[in-house]
């Protein structure tokens, strides 16, 4: 049976976090789409449509390389789907919609649901709902006992025999926005069945989704460590930047920005532990536009690069080498801020300091230093 798909792509997946949405994030030193694309083509698959909001068209179209036709999609899933169809060819027995954010999907699940189309007009993967079930109202009450028996949780991609699902389509009001596809050929008549679905087929919604399905797709992943270093001297001022935190002071650091050594020897460990180069390489000194800058934006780009690589920071170390400012009192304020900025929890940050019992530049007083360690765990 001749048979094409329809990726659905369009989300922003905004829960799940990152700077781009989950679709096109690393999984396993890959895209998320990327995956379900190739198990797509290894299953034989005639034509892929891959439907995008149409702002993340170039990320779409890299993530797949080449190899989907790329469809801007509309307000709602269903209104994407609509572009789809209306993209695909019209020569195919069957069409699969699977949505861009279960990369989990495999050659026998599609051959699966392809043959259950010899007997049947509509098919998708499903799982039984295993737990106990309650209703509660908004402040989290129980209100309701919920019966599990026949309920289950539907997957995708989800397949249909290319004439009954064009028709069903054809029949939906304009307007209309449904859950999913079956639901759509449902009403128009036609009858569906479920097959047996698969756990790796799990949606990604939340950011530690993500390591749960490496985990599960059989993802190899390393642990990394990177070290950086900075230093500043003192000049004129009234407070020193460090770590996020101004701390008053007879004097200021001079640098091109905020002069940040804490933040800037940590986003170096984080460049080094991701292979990415150094501060300088992404943010010249000579380049008028970083004069002053804020250094919370110089960790924010190195947690990105981290999060499109599918890298987790697992811990950072800070260490400032000075005589004064003292760093005692404002400690736990740079570790507050530091794991505000990369997203990671306050036990995985560690700020400290140091003298060096007035020897060398550091102990006459004429700068400060920091040294810092970012232990990432990133795809082989």
């Amino acid at each position: 049976m001749k048979f094409s798909a329809i990726i659905v792509a369009g989300g922003r997946g905004e829960r799940a976090g990152g700077e781009i949405p989950k679709q096109y994030r690393a999984l396993a030193g890959k895209p998320v789409i990327a995956w379900s694309v190739e198990a797509l083509k290894a299953a034989g698959v005639a034509e892929i449509v891959a439907v995008c909001a149409p702002e993340h068209a170039e990320l779409c179209r890299g993530a797949t390389a080449g190899s989907a036709t790329i469809v801007e999609g509309g307000e709602t899933r269903t209104a994407s789907v609509r572009a789809g169809l209306a993209a695909l060819s019209t020569d195919s027995e069957a069409i699969l919609i699977h949505d861009a954010a279960r990369p989990g999907l495999d050659v026998e699940m599609v051959g699966a649901l392809v043959r259950a189309l010899e007997r049947v007009a509509a098919v998708a993967p499903a799982l039984a709902v295993p737990d106990t079930l309650r209703r509660a109202d908004a402040a989290g009450r129980i209100t309701e006992d919920v019966a599990r028996e026949g309920l289950m949780r539907i997957q995708t991609p989800q397949a249909f025999r290319a004439d009954v699902l064009r028709a069903a389509y054809g029949a939906l009001a304009a307007d209309a926005s449904v859950t999913d596809d079956i639901a759509v050929v449902r009403a128009n008549g036609s009858d569906a069945q479920l097959i047996a679905g698969d756990a790796k087929l799990m949606k990604i919604t939340y950011p530690e989704d993500f390591a749960m399905l490496e985990r599960m797709l059989g993802g190899e992943r390393v642990v990394c460590v990177g070290n950086g270093v900075d230093a500043h001297r003192f000049g004129e001022g009234e407070f020193v930047t460090l770590c996020g935190v101004q701390i008053p002071h007879n004097r200021g650091l001079v640098g091109h920005s905020d002069a940040d050594a804490g933040w800037h020897a940590l986003v170096d460990a984080i460049l080094g532990a991701l292979g990415e180069g150094d501060i300088g390489a992404h943010f010249p000194p000579s380049d008028p536009q970083w004069k002053g800058a804020d250094s919370e934006r110089f960790l924010r780009h190195a947690a990105k690069l981290a999060a499109n690589a599918g890298a987790r920071i697992a811990h950072v170390d800070v260490t400032l080498l000075c005589e004064r400012p003292k760093i005692g009192p404002h400690r736990e304020a740079m570790r507050a801020r530091t794991a505000e900025v990369l997203g990671i929890p306050l036990s995985r940050v560690s700020v400290k300091a140091t003298t060096t019992e007035r020897m060398g530049f550091l102990g006459r007083e004429e700068g400060l230093a920091a040294q810092a360690t970012a232990t990432v765990e990133r795809p082989a």
